[in-house]
């Protein structure tokens, strides 16, 4: 079914769900921290796909090699997860997720020079458009009360590079064993369990920070966190890393139109950002043109 969807539809999905799951974590932030929703988001992430898989299809049979590739993915998504809603936290909805979008950069090397993947002139030219957005929204004066520090664009673009590095694995993998579905369970569970030992450690330095209010936004940011995470190993199932990670990355498109309507008085919006904006769904149409 997944072969007669375009891997760009698929792909504009996952770029949705990201969206409203970054929107409701900064609602929910205003009362917690981003590794309680990072928490959150992991439990919903294994327990729910794991539910439906044992209800499905059930586990299958794949190689060693893509399952242990899997599990390489599932260490690094709680860093990628934690590093997104930080930068969510401390930059805001819109600039933080923007600069988390610059993955594409990183992805596209990355398939173009280690998995071979062709990458012709409207996925460059998409591609360049797509990072100068980025590069444009973070040019942000910094905050009048000072809770902004040039240091926070190290945790979205930490979470940028990580992903950047985590599709062509995921991408891989998939070609070795096409079972999106078990690989995003297996993500969920291996990533849960690296958060549960993290914060049951010496080595964890805070604890969650459970708060009513913050809980039902935290619940949907970890529910649409979790769809896009099975929506991006669907579209890479189906199509190439220089199509599809280009396209999960217009999420801060999405968060724009977020901020505006549930954002009001949190965040605010510059011309920067909507220029921004420009660039990166001109970015999109010229990679969607690719057939």
């Amino acid at each position: 079914m997944l072969a007669d969807i375009p891997p760009q539809l698929i792909a504009l999905g996952a770029a949705l769900s990201y969206a409203t799951s970054g929107i409701s974590a900064k609602r929910g932030m205003r009362y917690s921290t981003p590794i309680t929703v990072t928490l959150v988001s992991l439990t919903i992430h294994a327990t729910s796909l794991w539910t439906i898989l044992w209800f499905t299809s059930g586990v299958p049979a794949v190689p060693a090699w893509a399952l242990f590739l899997f599990f390489i993915t599932g260490t690094l998504q709680p860093l990628i997860r934690w590093f997104t809603y930080s930068g969510i936290h401390y930059m805001g909805a819109s600039r933080g997720t923007t600069i988390r979008g610059a993955n594409p950069l990183f992805s596209t090397l990355l398939a173009v020079f280690v998995l071979g993947e062709r990458a012709n002139l409207p996925i460059v030219l998409g591609t360049c458009l797509i990072v100068s957005g980025v590069t444009l929204i973070s040019w942000q004066p910094a905050s009048r009360d000072g809770s902004y520090k040039w240091w926070h664009i190290c945790f979205p673009l930490a979470a940028a590079v990580l992903a950047g590095v985590s599709h062509p694995i995921r991408r891989h993998a998939l070609s070795l064993a096409n079972e999106p579905l078990y690989f995003a369970a297996v993500v969920g569970l291996v990533s849960l369990c690296w958060m549960g030992g993290y914060l049951l450690s010496p080595f964890s330095t805070e604890r969650p920070v459970w708060n009513r209010q913050a809980m039902p936004s935290f619940v949907v940011a970890g529910v649409f966190e979790t769809l896009g995470i099975v929506l991006v190993i669907a579209a890479l199932s189906v199509g190439q890393v220089v199509i599809v990670s280009p396209i999960v990355a217009t999420s801060p498109l999405w968060i724009l139109l977020g901020t505006w309507l549930f954002l009001r008085g949190i965040e605010k919006l510059t011309w920067r950002t909507i220029v921004g904006a420009v660039c990166v769904v001109s970015g999109t149409i010229a990679i969607s043109l690719v057939r």
